[in-house]
């Protein structure tokens, strides 16, 4: 059990995770909220080992699970969990539903990975998934100056999409459409959190 309120935004790459996450807790901060906005991988040791398998190589898929896994369990060790005892909001540019979409992309099963994950990892009370057609994704991608590494070509993102959105209808999942402006998507995502966070006020 925490205090504080955990937000996860998902979704493959393009979608706008990184703006969206730095905009909601702007939004939050209006409101006298302390937040904290993180990411995975982190900039740790294991972290960085996970983005050099996309930029220089890929590790095999084992290795490379293992180190989302020790990165993530030094991240909700040292920055989650004490931050969420704090009561502050926690705002989380991907988690473990990236590794289940990514390494499930590889082969894994990925609710084999969630459960590994939810063995020490706790479930965000928000899972936000920024749904976008893999065909602008991938524009998007491109318009940033970015090359496709290993981890965002068509068919790798195709999959991961369809994992990510194979959780929608749990009780804590929405789907934001990623189409639009960045107000809109601002917008649609600061409403579906007012309303979570009613909905939470209630219980």
């Amino acid at each position: 059990m925490h205090k504080g309120f955990f937000i996860v935004i998902e979704g493959i790459d393009g979608t706008g995770k990184s703006t969206q996450a730095r905009r909601l807790a702007d939004w939050f901060i209006s409101q006298s909220r302390e937040v904290v906005v993180s990411r995975e991988p982190t900039d740790g040791p294991w972290g960085k080992k996970a983005r050099d398998s996309a930029e220089t190589g890929r590790l095999s898929p084992e290795e490379e699970l293992e180190c989302f896994l020790k990165d993530r369990e030094e991240h909700v060790k040292e920055v989650i969990s004490p931050a969420l005892a704090e009561g502050k909001v926690v705002i989380l540019d991907r988690y473990y539903f990236s590794t289940m979409a990514y390494q499930g992309a590889r082969g894994f099963d990925p609710q084999e990975i969630r459960r590994r994950n939810e063995d020490f990892a706790p479930v965000p009370d928000l899972l936000l998934i920024l749904d976008l057609e893999v065909d602008e994704a991938i524009e998007r991608i491109g318009t940033r100056g970015d090359v496709a590494n290993e981890f965002e070509k068509r068919e790798n993102l195709e999959r991961c999409r369809e994992i990510f959105l194979s959780v929608k209808g749990e009780s804590f999942v929405r789907i934001i459409l990623s189409e639009g402006s960045l107000d809109e998507v601002a917008q649609r995502i600061q409403d579906t959190v007012t309303a979570k966070l009613a909905y939470c006020r209630t219980k």
